[in-house]
């Protein structure tokens, strides 16, 4: 149960740094293409992790082999996932970005199911219920803006293919997740989307480094943003995390975004909380207690009773 608690409680963490996502995305677009949006910040983040990722690949005498999957992965979940939520963001509306990406605990879950057999029991179902009702009355302002015209059609397509590519990504990741380190999984998923990204970035934004010293301080804060919380404390946490739940809890768990969300509007860009948002939130979090406590009881009597009938053969 401890661990279970503790792999929650990061979770938690890993949802509120990912709120800051698309706000971190608006800060920078000004002056940046999604590109480098992506890059800039993945790069300095894979030169912190590097030391810890090689300490264990020498530790755990891995091969060149061993790591290949992960270009896999990043070539169908990660790259994609990263370089189209960015891009999509900045061709579409914040609060379009933010609908569309409710979707994510759904298409994790179907990938969970085809992928690594898991279920969702009526706890889960009991919370997914409770969650979504809270997100519609959290995104309440939000729907009542959505804005799906012709003119932002391209930016919510990209938006939607990111969110299946993460979706694929999460799950991919999870089933591998005990073979490796936090660290390696980090490091090794960056090296392989910056292989992927380096070419694109020289070929289209190549002149973005020439205007790196007219970064304002605005741009500088997304980058700060994106590279310490987005890119690498939150997805350390997030793996180590994913070694303990099932994909489908940690997918579940990404509701947690709108309910973080409310409070860094509020103070961040000083917009006001009504009654449906605040009411909203605490439904996402009471969805969240469910899961965590009611489900984690349920798998360990489950477990229980799968022993004593293994004995009793």
């Amino acid at each position: 149960m401890k661990k279970t608690i503790i792999s929650w409680i990061l979770l938690f963490a890993c949802n509120l740094m990912w709120s800051l996502q698309f706000t971190a995305i608006k800060l920078t677009q000004d002056q940046m293409g999604p590109f480098f949006t992506v890059w800039g910040p993945m790069l300095i983040a894979a030169i912190l992790i590097a030391p810890f990722a090689l300490k264990d690949f020498k530790s755990d005498g891995r091969k060149l082999k061993d790591i290949l999957i992960f270009g896999q992965l990043a070539l169908l979940g990660a790259f994609p996932a990263q370089v189209l939520m960015t891009w999509g963001t900045q061709y579409s509306l914040a609060s379009n970005s933010a609908i569309l990406s409710l979707i994510l605990p759904v298409t994790t879950a179907v990938f969970a199911f085809l992928i690594l057999k898991e279920k969702m029991n009526r706890v889960r179902w009991l919370s997914f219920g409770i969650a979504i009702i809270g997100v519609i009355l959290i995104s309440t302002g939000d729907i009542q803006q959505l804005n799906f015209s012709s003119k932002y059609a391209l930016g919510n397509l990209l938006v939607f293919v990111a969110i299946i590519s993460n979706s694929y990504f999460n799950v991919g990741i999870k089933k591998i997740a005990n073979r490796y380190s936090e660290m390696e999984m980090v490091f090794y998923t960056y090296i392989a989307i910056l292989i992927l990204l380096t070419p694109l970035l020289f070929y289209f934004e190549r002149d973005v480094f020439a205007r790196i010293p007219e970064f304002t301080r605005q741009t500088w804060t997304g980058l700060t943003l994106l590279t310490l919380f987005h890119n690498f404390l939150s997805m350390i946490l997030f793996f180590k995390a994913l070694k303990i739940l099932d994909a489908m809890q940690v997918a579940l768990s990404n509701y947690l975004i709108a309910f973080f969300g409310l409070p860094i509007a509020a103070i961040w860009l000083g917009e006001t909380l009504n009654i449906h948002s605040i009411f909203g939130g605490v439904l996402v979090l009471v969805s969240t207690l469910i899961i965590t406590i009611v489900d984690y009881k349920m798998n360990q009597k489950s477990k229980i009773l799968n022993g004593q009938k293994a004995n009793s053969k």
